[in-house]
């Protein structure tokens, strides 16, 4: 069986790999035809109303985490990063309303950045919790301005390349990390369903014309996208609620 010693640098490894190839390839600008969703039905005067309205739940997700979030069982000493998960599912809410009233390059950078924000506290999350709050600590601050830094630079010079680097490479890694460390605590399916929504979100959102025609024009794949991945933010949400403390904070 492989040590957790050596998965680590492996993962490392795929990180310094990963961050020095962005260097090496030309720069991606953002294609425009991204912002061309096929629901542009407006009701109530909202203009593209299902894709702005279907981010309501990702408020009542934000909200009803930080509600109830002294009831979190969490590592006490990164409560700030179980916050801001929360704190930035709720930015995500007004941030992707607001690019989805008129979405364009401006528009979109609200979009990215509290979801940018939201998901790297996710990812120092499940590494303090599975390999090292030490470690997670450590990261904390330096990949929350590196996930800030690299929608400020696409921003700046319309190039994509950090941008999805900070977007996919914890997507690789976090899988790794939950299926071969153990957690400080019990009820791991919780990030286990998040994940399963975050790829089933991004499926939607690839196909959402096909799912909007499918539908018969009443909801689009991208309206669906947003559906999908509050819900699995929700079970997340159950699962900090419910489990049980195994091993004390480091």
């Amino acid at each position: 069986m492989v040590s957790d010693k050596l998965v680590l640098w492996l993962m490392i490894c795929i990180s310094i790999i990963a961050f020095v190839g962005v260097f090496f390839i030309q720069s991606i600008a953002q294609d425009l035809s991204y912002h061309n969703f096929v629901d542009d039905h407006s009701i109530f005067d909202i203009p593209n109303f299902w894709n702005v309205a279907s981010n309501i739940p990702f408020l009542i997700v934000g909200v009803l985490g930080l509600w109830q979030f002294k009831r979190f069982i969490l590592i006490e000493n990164m409560r700030i990063a179980y916050w801001l998960l929360f704190f930035g599912l709720i930015m995500v809410a007004f941030g992707s309303g607001y690019y989805h009233l008129d979405p364009n390059n401006h528009t979109l950078v609200w979009d990215r950045l509290p979801m940018t924000v939201a998901f790297m506290s996710l990812f120092v999350i499940i590494v303090s919790e599975f390999i090292d709050e030490r470690i997670g600590k450590f990261i904390f601050f330096p990949f929350l301005f590196l996930g800030i830094g690299s929608v400020l630079y696409w921003q700046w010079n319309d190039d994509l390349r950090f941008y999805a680097l900070v977007q996919f490479l914890p997507i690789i890694l976090m899988p790794i990390i939950i299926f071969k460390y153990t957690s400080k605590f019990s009820k791991v399916f919780g990030y286990w369903w998040l994940l399963l929504a975050y790829v089933l979100a991004k499926v939607f959102e690839y196909y959402d014309s096909q799912i909007f025609n499918l539908c018969a024009g009443i909801m689009s794949g991208h309206s669906m996208k947003h559906f999908i991945a509050a819900l699995g933010m929700y079970i997340l949400l159950r699962s900090y609620l419910g489990r049980l403390r195994l091993e004390k904070d480091s």
